[in-house]
């Protein structure tokens, strides 16, 4: 499902239009974005989903063309967990 049917599911499943649909999930998309960037605290809609910003230490990778190793530095990554309700939808409970 890509988002234009995703908005499309959600304007039938809420009864408004496409154009308020979309625009609540660019807010939500937005809004998410914004708390995770911060990184101090996570986003959590319970039993669907969590958002949170993670540390990645540096490490040291090889280049796989050469063999030669690589410094990858630290950095910030996210990490996404479904919650229970999702994680019994996936199951087709």
């Amino acid at each position: 499902m890509n988002r234009s049917e995703l908005v499309a599911a959600l304007a039938d499943r809420a009864e408004v239009t496409r154009k308020d649909a979309d625009a609540v999930l660019a807010a939500f998309a937005e809004v998410v974005g914004d708390i995770v960037s911060k990184g101090d605290e996570k986003v959590t809609i319970p039993g669907f989903l969590t958002f949170e910003r993670t540390h990645r230490a540096a490490r040291t990778a090889r280049n796989p063309q050469t063999g030669e190793p690589i410094q990858i530095p630290a950095g910030y990554s996210v990490k996404v967990s479904a919650g229970s309700k999702l994680k019994e939808a996936a199951k087709g409970k």
